[in-house]
């Protein structure tokens, strides 16, 4: 591919980037035209990892941490590639969300870093007197960032270029991407991080529901929530029950979410977001409420089967690929995972689905990375089917070592001798909790690491009405987190 010129060798990556960031990988801004480096094809393939040393300070960190299930870990050094420690590091575990950072990667090499996302007004007639004579068409390009404002910036600019009126149908065409009503079927249905996803995607696929209580008085409002706009929308609609359980109930009606909820949750005033699964009516109804405070009166959005031939009118654009992905990894939104991936992998031909994406990613990093054993059903790590070593995420991370300004910083328990910064990715689901990301030593050297826990056993045994917040998950996460920066500083401390 030609867009390899951005990115020679990994020691030339490392070099660029350390000088950039004053000695270190984990200071200074990405830079724009960065991109992932495939592992050189005359490589030997790198030697075992479940073999590497595990020193006994890790173990007494590990035993103190009183973990139910696997603990997994792998430390390669960022200039020779050299696994310098791990344990389990050559099996396979839960990524959670540290996939992001592989699909990362895998977005920058296969769109480049300048690629935006697209939302278009068509028409397929001409603009006579103010009126389109023929259909008006909003045409998705499966941008995952897409808000109610810039949508509202899309119809203002409709009335922009002279459109008072459509003579014809109102359609939308969500299908630049594969759609799909939930990314991960195992979720709970009311969780607003397991949307929707296709080419047609508005606040996250997500709807804010807020409701006030007064006195015996309980009133709600749904809404397509923005910085300056939030109008309602009927594609969401809910219903207040008197009954005890469960506290969210959702209905598929068709081309409409029915919510219900019982009504004893809402003893005081609040707020929350629900998921959407019809994601283009919902775009298209907003849409259409935004045209008619523009004074354009639109008929009934309907879905397109096809997109026609047709002059573009007015279009938005999502931010660049960078500061979308850095967004991505500092607040793990998974819906932009999944658009990005699809987006990704359709460059090598269609596809039908997320897991045929998924397995799309896995092939690539197994070709470009000479890791053995990955196994991606999705592009978020929201799914229970991925998996990956730690070795290999290890690996990835130390050949991409450019890829750490874009990761968040992560607040230690203490400085650590030297930059005091650690840049890295969680990953958090049920009994699941990881970390992967770069520190520096005291003596100066930058380290990749990948830390994953996981009690799948446990996981697996949650029934579905338990899974928001099963017993026991929260305080075995927090021994996990504190387990994982334990290790990070005995690390920084040792591998000098």
């Amino acid at each position: 591919m030609t867009r390899r010129t951005h990115w020679l060798t990994r020691r030339g990556v490392v070099t660029g980037v350390l000088s950039a960031a004053g000695g270190s990988v984990l200071a200074g801004a990405p830079s724009a035209t960065f991109r992932p480096v495939p592992r050189p094809v005359d490589t030997a393939p790198p030697p075992p990892i479940a073999t590497a040393p595990v020193p006994r300070a890790s173990e007494a960190l590990i035993k103190a941490a009183r973990l139910t299930g696997d603990v997994g870990f792998a430390v390669t050094d960022v200039e020779t590639g050299e696994v310098l420690e791990s344990r389990l590091g050559g099996k396979l575990l839960p990524p959670a969300s540290t996939l992001k950072v592989v699909t990362a990667l895998y977005a920058l090499d296969r769109l480049g870093s300048d690629h935006t996302f697209e939302t278009r007004l068509l028409a397929t007639g001409p603009i006579k007197n103010g009126k389109i004579e023929g259909d008006l068409i909003l045409a998705g390009g499966g941008d995952p960032t897409l808000d109610t404002d810039r949508l509202a910036d899309l119809a203002k600019s409709l009335r922009e270029v002279g459109v008072t009126e459509v003579a014809g149908r109102y359609l939308l065409w969500p299908d630049a991407l594969p759609r799909g009503k939930r990314i991960d079927g195992e979720q709970p249905e009311h969780v607003a991080y397991n949307p929707s996803y296709g080419g047609l995607n508005l606040n996250f696929n997500r709807v804010h529901v807020q409701w006030e209580k007064k006195g015996n008085d309980l009133s709600y409002t749904m809404h397509a929530r923005g910085r300056n706009f939030s109008p309602s929308t009927a594609i969401s609609q809910m219903a207040v029950i008197d009954r005890k359980a469960p506290v969210f109930e959702y209905r598929d009606w068709g081309a409409r979410d029915q919510w219900s909820v019982a009504e004893w949750a809402l003893k005081k005033d609040g707020a929350r977001w629900l998921p959407v699964r019809y994601p283009a009516l919902y775009c298209g109804d907003v849409f259409r409420t935004l045209a008619r405070s523009n004074g354009i009166v639109l008929k009934a959005p309907e879905i397109l089967d096809a997109l026609p031939e047709a002059p573009g009118l007015a279009s938005v654009l999502s931010p660049s690929l960078v500061p979308m992905l850095q967004g991505m990894l500092k607040y793990s939104t998974n819906l932009t995972a999944e658009a990005v991936g699809l987006a990704a992998s359709q460059t090598a031909g269609s596809v039908d689905d997320l897991s045929a994406s998924g397995a799309r990613m896995s092939g690539w990093s197994m070709a470009n990375f000479g890791v053995a054993g990955v196994r991606f059903m999705d592009h978020s790590g929201l799914g229970y089917g991925s998996a990956i070593t730690p070795g290999d995420l290890s690996r990835i991370l130390a050949a991409n070592a450019g890829v750490a300004p874009l990761l968040k910083t992560v607040n230690m328990p203490e400085t650590l001798a030297r930059s005091g910064l650690v840049r890295a990715k969680t990953g958090t689901l049920n009994f699941v909790s990881s970390l992967a990301g770069f520190v520096t030593t005291k003596g100066g050297r930058d380290l990749a690491f990948s830390i994953l826990t996981a009690d799948t056993a446990r996981r697996d045994a949650i029934p579905p009405a338990e899974r928001e917040r099963p017993q026991g998950a929260k305080s075995w996460a927090r021994r996990s987190r504190r387990l994982q920066k334990q290790l990070i500083l005995d690390w920084a401390k040792r591998l000098t």
